[in-house]
């Protein structure tokens, strides 16, 4: 009976073991490896400067373009006339970069996964009459971008010459609506397609 007993306990035992032998494979397929990034992977940085961007002479500025899941920034230049007023170099230096967020990222940024949300076409103007002196008023509707070209064009002008440099900015549609003053968060730089821009009406600012 004895001997009946320990066998049964030494197959029990066996078994536990193969158990958790098998459960241990399972479970460092699922852990990461030495073998290099997943293929899907992107690198969010450039291994060098791209001199592709920087060679136009102009002002230098900073731009928000998006990889993966976040904003990160990119130089550009944007033309700015010598002697240009300054409500004047202010319009330039916002069209400026609207026009950058615009444009398609250059084959290294490519290369390394930056891209933008932010359509060609869009215009920017200031004020309208009874707006926040510093008011830029786009010509889409700023409820009308996606929250990822929102996020973009919102930390990229917050950041800029383009707006006071608090972190936020007042804009715009085309219509007579109230502007909105918007922020740029932590949060909406890490997660510009889940976590908008927070906004308040800015009228009688």
């Amino acid at each position: 009976m004895t001997t009946r007993l320990v066998s049964r306990a030494r197959i029990g035992a066996v078994s536990v073991l193969a158990l958790l032998l098998a459960g241990c494979g399972i479970r460092a397929t699922e852990v990461p490896t030495n073998f290099g990034p997943a293929p899907s992977r992107v690198r969010c940085s450039l291994a060098e400067p791209d001199v592709s961007t920087q060679t136009a002479r102009g002002l230098p500025v900073q731009v928000f373009l998006l990889c993966g899941s976040s904003l990160v920034t990119v130089d550009r230049t944007v033309r700015v006339p010598d002697g240009a007023a300054d409500s004047e170099r202010r319009m330039l230096v916002a069209q400026g970069l609207l026009d950058q967020l615009a444009a398609s990222p250059s084959p290294a940024e490519k290369e390394a996964g930056y891209s933008t949300d932010v359509r060609g076409g869009i215009t920017v103007r200031g004020p309208r009459p009874g707006d926040p002196e510093d008011t830029l008023r786009l010509s889409m509707a700023p409820d009308s971008l996606t929250s990822y070209a929102l996020a973009q064009i919102v930390c990229t002008f917050s950041d800029s010459a383009a707006a006071e440099g608090d972190g936020s900015v007042v804009l715009g549609g085309p219509g007579a609506g109230s502007p909105r003053r918007y922020e740029c968060t932590d949060e909406v730089r890490a997660r510009p397609g889940s976590k908008e821009p927070p906004s308040k009406d800015a009228a009688g600012e």
